[in-house]
């Protein structure tokens, strides 16, 4: 009876009072509401901050929008009705592109939080194998990253994507796509400065004779050589200025457009019905179709808000555009209209003869400072684009500096910066008129939405796993919309619009002629790996002299023995006790985290002391030169040899993430708890002279420290006192200790590729003149791999593909 009542005065205690529940509840209910403010501070701080970022670009259009409507044929319609026709004509093209197809569809096919036309690549390869990286492992798709988007698998678009992974062509005509849409956004990396700077400074000839063409044309070239000059201080010193430039610009025009309605002519509002449209192409007929050039202008730069997802949120884009950008934009060129509509005269200045004198000087200045953030975006974007196309192996190896430690995608590429800076300039002084630069600009821009709209049709199909019907009603919904715009685009082609053309052209033979020598390289490879059981044949000691060391074989093969190992060994029989096969690759993802960027795995049994690490980055993942790859190597080394001995199924595993005798070892984990204890020290010159035995290698490294005299720190390895550790295990990690106190070399190898003799003659120019021409003048393997010159080996080969 005792125990009965000691239960229930337990079971009473433990009740909590009703007082006690409600305000746990109060409690819960502010939690909830605190993370939902806090979510949406959050999105409205992004949004803020993407104004300087994304539509730095998008928000100039009106400076240049109607003087580039109204030329060639389209002067002899010079009208009220023609003026509220193209308003009409811009309102809806606002309204169906950017508002309609991008903030409701495109930005919800993000990978990862990544959008731009390699973001939908990289969906699509991992939901359908249309992927021609040819050194992707099951291990890959176990990635955390790999999965993202929709699950399961829809039947109605099976045979489609059996007929699109079977042919070869077409998989490589969808990287042809990917690849064109990317050289149009590095086309717009030459346009954009050019455009906008030009029409922000052409304020000051509008406002006063004294100054020429020619000066205005000298002032933009000052200020364009000035942008390029300052990118390599990276925006994030001043990007904090963009958002209330861009802010300011856009309430600007949004006020001047309200009085310049309400002033001149408030029935402009009328023309926000399509029927003017109409009764626009009834007037006008073929001259109003080319006159589309033009309208298209007023949505250049809006594939940035899909491009630089990666730095905000869809959300906070969602929020920026349609209650802040959009109704700027749309009131500014409804006031251009009221005002032309009783100005005619004024079209070719159409901007700057709106705005009212007593505000006329501060907003040329607003509109020269949001021209060069918009510059400054695009010119960013370019880098990143290339950076992209370097990882998938489509564009030469180039030097990218991380210009912040803090803001992630703040990049640098020296050699595309100075040539951008001068076809920049080349175009700038080649046409000297706007209008021939539109003509360029609106063709590249229009043809990226374009490209869009296919790989976003074939997003809804593979990824979103929707009927066919819908991805089709999709795509013929906007292609029929871009193509007229498209189409109007293509006839201006001979007035400027062929810029556009032999700048793409020419970066897509760049990347086509280095994606095709790499890709026969890697089959060159992959062909005349070494087998193992002649490896296995030769015993532990592979039948040469194992000097104390590491060795790092650098190759692209992520399976298999390279030949260069061969080729070294049979003109030098001699190598490391301890061989570490490396791969460097890119996988279809957009970031890999550092838990799980290392696999790595043993290739022969264990007294042969040969180990593989496969290194994985993502498309925007920055390999940067942190100087530990050595120390994080062995430890994950370490820690491979370790889990091996306690999980056997290591060897068989059916474990989802192991590839055949490979294991993903997180970083961070090894830095926090290693097998190895380690300790750091502070070594001088003398010291570091002194612990080599080689007289010739404490030359070299004399020289070396007396270039660069500071103080290094070195990593020490130990084994920690553990009666348990299993004997063969301690052996392994000894040897592994010693061989990295006697020396890491890195072995690549330095190759000649040329095309067989009885190759044809597409191959010999695209191989011995194109491909060889790019490797001789882009940089080395060692160099982009941040590999040390003094521990370098490099193993001469000719490559006959």
């Amino acid at each position: 009876m005792h125990r009965v009542d000691v239960d229930h005065e337990r079971d009473t205690m433990e009740q909590p009072t009703p007082a006690a529940a409600e305000q746990t509840q109060l409690a819960r209910r502010k939690g909830t509401f605190a993370s939902k403010f806090a979510l949406i501070s959050s999105n409205l701080l992004l949004a803020y901050q993407s104004l300087g970022v994304v539509y730095g670009d998008l928000s100039t259009s009106p400076l240049y929008v109607y003087r580039s409507i109204f030329v060639g044929k389209l002067q002899n319609y010079q009208t009220s009705e023609a003026i509220f026709g193209a308003f009409s004509l811009i309102f809806w093209t606002i309204t169906l592109i950017p508002l309609l197809k991008y903030v409701f569809v495109v930005l919800s096919a993000d990978d990862n939080g990544e959008g731009g036309s390699f973001a939908l690549y990289s969906l699509l390869c991992r939901h359908a194998k249309f992927s021609l990286l040819p050194n992707q492992q099951a291990a890959d798709e176990e990635l955390s990253a790999y999965k993202y988007g929709f699950s399961g698998q829809s039947t109605s678009c099976l045979p489609l994507k059996r007929f699109l992974e079977k042919h070869k062509m077409s998989r490589t005509v969808l990287l042809i796509v990917v690849l064109l849409g990317a050289c149009m956004v590095i086309g717009d990396g030459v346009l954009t400065p050019a455009m906008s700077v030009i029409s922000s400074i052409s304020g000051i000839q509008a406002a006063t004779e004294r100054l020429s063409h020619g000066g205005v044309l000298l002032l933009s070239c000052i200020i364009l050589v000035g942008l390029f000059a300052l990118q390599h201080s990276g925006t994030h010193r001043v990007g904090f200025l963009f958002a209330p430039i861009v802010t300011i610009w856009l309430i600007s025009i949004f006020l001047i457009g309200l009085y310049n309605t309400i002033f001149w002519n408030p029935k402009i509002v009328s023309a926000l019905s399509p029927y003017y449209i109409i009764k626009f192409f009834k007037e006008t007929g073929k001259d109003g179709w080319v006159s589309l050039g033009g309208v298209l202008l007023s949505i250049a730069g809006t594939e940035a808000m899909f491009a630089d997802l990666g730095h905000f949120t869809a959300t906070s884009m969602r929020i920026a555009f349609p209650f802040f950008v959009y109704p700027c934009l749309v009131v500014q060129y409804m006031g251009q209209a009221a005002f032309l509509s009783k100005n005619i005269d004024s079209i070719p200045n159409s901007f700057y003869n709106s705005v009212p004198d007593s505000v006329y000087w501060p907003v040329f200045v607003i509109a020269t400072l949001s021209a060069i953030v918009g510059s400054q975006a695009v010119i960013t974007a370019t880098f990143s684009i290339v950076m992209q196309c370097n990882a998938l192996g489509c564009f030469p190896r180039v030097k990218i500096v991380h210009t912040s430690k803090h803001i992630k995608g703040q990049i640098y590429v020296p050699e595309i910066n100075w040539i951008l800076m001068i076809l920049t300039l080349a175009v700038a002084v080649g046409f000297q008129d706007t209008t021939l630069i539109g003509n360029a600009y609106g063709l590249a821009c229009m043809t990226v939405m374009f490209i869009t709209t296919f790989l976003m049709a074939l997003v809804i199909i593979f990824v979103w796993q929707r009927s066919v019907v819908l991805a089709t009603s999709f795509l013929l919904l906007f292609w029929l919309i871009e193509g007229v715009y498209l189409s109007s685009a293509f006839i201006k082609i001979p007035q400027g619009g062929w810029v556009s053309l032999v700048l793409s052209l020419a970066f897509l033979t760049i990347m086509f002629v280095w994606h095709y020598g790499t890709r026969k390289k890697y089959n060159f490879d992959l062909h005349n790996k070494v087998p193992l059981k002649w490896l296995l044949g030769l015993g532990p000691s592979l039948g040469i002299v194992r000097v104390p060391g590491i060795g790092l074989v650098y190759s692209e093969l992520a399976t298999g023995i390279p030949s260069i190992f061969s080729h070294f060994v049979t003109n030098l029989p001699a190598f490391h006790n301890v061989m570490v096969f490396v791969c460097v690759k890119s996988v279809p993802v957009p970031f890999v985290s550092p838990e799980e960027r290392f696999l790595i795995g043993r290739i022969c049994p264990r007294p042969y002391r040969m180990y593989r690490c496969i290194v994985r980055y993502g498309y925007k993942d920055i390999q940067r030169d942190d100087g530990n790859f050595e120390d994080l190597l062995i430890q994950s080394i370490a820690e491979f040899i370790q889990m091996e001995a306690v999980e056997p199924q290591l060897s068989i595993s059916e474990s989802p993430s192991f590839d055949g005798r490979m294991a993903v070892i997180s970083t961070r984990s090894v830095q926090s708890g290693s097998t190895l204890l380690v300790s750091e020290e502070d070594v001088g010159i003398s010291n570091s002279i002194q612990s080599s035995k080689s007289l010739t290698l404490q030359s070299l490294r004399s020289a070396c420290d007396d270039e660069n005299p500071q103080m290094r720190r070195r990593v020490r390895f130990r084994l920690p006192e553990n009666p348990g550790m299993d004997p063969s295990v301690r052996d392994e990690l000894s040897d592994l200790i010693q061989a990295k106190e006697a020396g890491v070399a890195y072995i690549m190898g330095h190759s000649y590729v040329k095309a067989r003799r009885l190759a044809s003659f597409r191959k010999k120019l695209i191989i011995d003149i194109g491909y060889s021409f790019l490797r001789k003048n882009c940089r080395g393997p060692a160099v982009a791999l941040n590999i040390p010159h003094i521990s370098l080996i490099e193993v001469g080969m000719i490559y006959y593909v």
